[in-house]
């Protein structure tokens, strides 16, 4: 659908470094860069990007690939998704050819919901600045709530007016179909009528981490108790509450800039920080915070400040789900807002850097928030005492690290008056109970494979098992991969010219002259397209494979040039590393070639001996002398490639 030159000029724009931090932050080590896999939840960082091979590599999930795999998974998207996702990155125009009805079909409802909501926002906008209803009304409302101009084009802000099927008419009129309207929530089907769900309301556009619109929160501006003050979108294919952020995509860049972010709870309370001067501030939209939200931030930052008001029963509620922030190994402070205030209205009061001083000289780390808030409440009821003092153990005990665990012990035994003793053998107790529940409940998974190496085996995708070859046919992409174009040997003809044998040649011409294949259809396809385009001038084994349009393939090619040391297990004794690798490549690829072949005889051999075997039962004279020959052949060969490998043995 894109052609081919436009797919280069996308592939040679996309900087793997530049499109992963959109997402993900990444700290240099050496020549690479490392940060917290977006895939699966870790602590540690294993997830590795590297610019001079143009591809990423998490070595804990096993997910690996190039600039447009990323976006693939990052953004499920397809494979032309992610390409025009990345061609609108870097400003490069697509032509595509018309799409076919059977092509049609083939989008995907997630692709179909997402260009709904994008069609959805930009309708929702048009009326909040253009019709007379959504000026009169939406815009007085934001004109009052004093945003900007500027901030409210910012979040994309709109208006859906007050019109039971308007919406729902204009999307049908402009040929979205009923099904993804509704599968969305945008419009509710009721007795084969579709009702606008946010009619009347003042819409707060939801977006994705990459900026594409996931779901709409809508304001009403009735006084009616009985209508919700916010409606949001249902949960659907493309928006699970629980894992999205309000403001993450306008916040990111100040998160990372400034190591840090600020939790609040609606959408007016981000988008007044912004007006105010400070970015860094996202919101949970009014739910419990979740492990996925807490994640999401930790890719960008581990210092978060969740922002109150002044209201103590709402303090008091959100304190029993926020231990999971402490669980997620992050530094949560709590900053405890004037009462009456709440962060929409505070912000209003003071600039950006006066806002940002307040914030510094008055959050407080969580724990000793917790506790001083617990203890005031407690006084001198020995009851209530005994339950803070159980309260704060169990908050301590979920974080993971034991040396920030001694720092809260101490901070907290003296605000409690507590022996420190006396917490950490509760705290002990708990981390004690907590282990044993955890090994019964491993116990009970019936010895199930770790959770990353099955990940890892999920997500290779690779035929390597019951491949007995896979070691040397591995090593041998790896060879074509990483030394194709590398000269292996320099011979002269008998006009006295000089012949050069690359190391791909070398390789191709022997899998192809004794008629050798993988049972993996990924290592045969490198094989025989490498064997297609190798005397092109400009083929490039590492770009043509990593950026193959077979995700399999390029995932195959990212995981290869990410092992670079591999090979040295098979050829070094004790685990010592090859000194250089290309000053051996004379001899190291002729005895892998050989080492395959090896192996190919040893599988032949076993298979014409099982063979004769059966002959022999079956009493066939004429089958048992066929494959007599056919075993005198293979053990010429195994002499020959025994020879080649110095006289050793092949069993």
């Amino acid at each position: 659908m894109i052609d081919q030159s436009t797919i280069s000029r996308i592939f040679d724009a996309a900087e793997i470094s530049e499109v992963v931090s959109d997402f993900v932050t990444l700290k240099r080590r050496g020549v690479n860069y490392l940060g917290l896999c977006p895939f699966h939840n870790e602590k540690t960082p294993s997830f590795t990007v590297s610019p001079a091979k143009g591809i990423y590599k998490c070595f804990g999930c096993g997910k690996g690939g190039n600039s447009v795999n990323f976006i693939m998974e990052h953004e499920h998207l397809d494979y032309v998704g992610a390409l025009k996702y990345l061609a609108k990155k870097y400003n490069i125009d697509v032509i595509e050819q018309e799409l076919s009805p059977e092509q049609e079909k083939q989008k995907n409802d997630r692709e179909s919901m997402m260009i709904v909501n994008s069609f959805a926002q930009k309708t929702f906008t048009h009326n909040l600045h253009q019709h007379p209803q959504g000026m009169a009304v939406g815009m007085s409302y934001l004109r009052e709530r004093g945003f900007r101009d500027d901030i409210i084009k910012k979040f994309q802000i709109g208006f859906c007016l007050e019109e039971w099927e308007a919406f729902s008419k204009q999307a049908i009129d402009s040929g979205y179909k009923k099904e993804y309207l509704v599968k969305t929530g945008l419009s509710i089907d009721k007795e084969n009528r579709l009702i606008d769900r946010f009619k009347g309301r003042v819409i707060f556009p939801i977006h994705g981490i990459a900026g594409r619109v996931l779901a709409f929160g809508g304001r009403t501006l009735r006084n009616d108790k009985k209508t919700a003050k916010y409606l949001n979108s249902p949960e659907s294919e493309v928006y699970h509450k629980s894992r999205v952020l309000y403001g993450i995509f306008q916040a990111k860049k100040s998160i990372v800039q400034n190591d840090k972010c600020f939790l609040v709870e609606g959408y007016t309370d981000v988008i007044s920080f912004h007006q105010a001067g400070i970015e860094n501030v996202v919101a949970s939209s009014g739910t419990a915070l979740t492990p996925d939200q807490i994640r999401l931030i930790k890719r960008f930052t581990n210092n978060v400040t969740i922002i109150y008001d002044g209201d103590p029963a709402g303090i008091k509620a959100s304190l029993r789900g926020i231990d999971l922030v402490l669980e997620q190994e992050v530094n949560a402070k709590v900053l405890l807002l004037p009462e009456g205030e709440d962060p929409d209205s505070f912000s209003k009061t003071m600039g950006a850097t006066e806002l940002t001083n307040y914030i510094e000289q008055n959050e407080t780390d969580f724990i000793v928030f917790k506790t001083n808030l617990l203890l005031k409440d407690a006084q001198d009821d020995p009851v209530k005492r005994a339950n803070l003092i159980i309260d704060i153990v169990r908050s301590i005990a979920i974080i993971p690290d034991a040396i920030v665990r001694s720092v809260y012990v101490r901070e907290c035994s003296g605000i409690l008056n507590v022996d420190e003793r006396v917490l950490y053998t509760e705290i002990n107790k708990i981390i004690h109970k907590r282990k044993e529940e955890a090994w019964k409940k491993n116990q009970r998974s019936d010895f199930n494979e770790p959770e990353p190496a099955r990940k890892m085996a999920e997500n290779s995708g690779f035929l390597r098992s019951g491949n007995e070859c896979d070691l040397e046919e591995r090593a041998l992409v790896r060879f074509l991969l990483n030394f194709g174009s590398e000269v292996l040997f320099r011979d002269k003809n008998e006009n006295g010219e000089e012949v050069i044998t690359l190391v791909g040649t070398f390789i191709i011409s022997e899998l192809q002259k004794d008629e050798l294949e993988s049972i993996n259809p990924l290592y045969q396809l490198v094989f025989d397209q490498y064997g297609s385009n190798m005397n092109h001038a400009d083929f490039n084994a590492k770009t043509f494979f990593r950026d193959h349009t077979n995700e399999k393939v390029s995932q195959l090619a990212a995981d290869i040039l990410s092992e670079p040391y591999e090979e040295s297990k098979i050829w070094t004794k004790n685990g010592s590393f090859v000194e250089s690798i290309v000053e051996k490549l004379k001899d190291l690829v002729p005895k892998m070639v050989n080492e395959y072949k090896g192996k190919k005889v040893r599988i032949l051999m076993k298979e014409v001996l099982d063979e004769m075997q059966k002959a022999q039962q079956t009493g066939n004279a004429d089958r048992m002398m066929e494959l007599m020959q056919q075993k005198m052949v293979l053990d010429q060969i195994k002499n020959a490639i025994s020879k080649e490998l110095g006289n050793r043995t092949i069993l």
